[in-house]
């Protein structure tokens, strides 16, 4: 059976391979670049506000923490309490030319003990999840140079 491929949030992310990019948003009145993306209006409370431009975000940063879900969360996060908890790793990067710290899973196989502060990564696309007809996308966490 075909699985339809969506995004877990639209437009926050586009592309395959290494054309993969996280997608925000920059102030075209001071610069500022905001990741989730923001369409409404500018969150710098200094700005007289301006139009609102989708960006494609640096697609390498470096590690800035990381940790690992050792347990299943409670409701509502949503989970068969049927099958096995598989633990997960968790990586915040700092992405130098925006400027911010953007927070995803490590990509499949990475965990704990392959990282380091200060490490550098890159996006990749990801699956979250799959069901009857769809496979649920996101974007992953790797470090440089592994393959995937």
């Amino acid at each position: 059976m075909s699985r339809t491929r969506t995004p877990v949030v639209a437009d926050w992310f586009a592309g395959e391979g290494e054309s993969f990019r996280l997608l925000g948003t920059r102030c075209a009145a001071c610069a500022c670049v905001f990741f989730p993306r923001e369409d409404g209006f500018c969150r710098n409370p200094g700005c007289p506000g301006g139009e609102l431009i989708e960006v494609a975000l640096s697609r390498r940063g470096r590690v800035w923490s990381y940790t690992d879900g050792r347990y299943r969360p409670p409701p509502p996060y949503v989970s068969d309490p049927e099958l096995p908890w598989e633990p997960y790793t968790l990586i915040a990067v700092e992405l130098a030319a925006e400027r911010m710290v953007v927070l995803g899973q490590a990509a499949p196989g990475v965990s704990v003990t392959d990282l380091a502060v200060g490490m550098e990564v890159e996006v990749v696309p990801g699956v979250l999840d799959e069901d009857d007809g769809t496979t649920w996308t996101t974007w992953h966490w790797r470090p440089v140079g592994v393959g995937g």
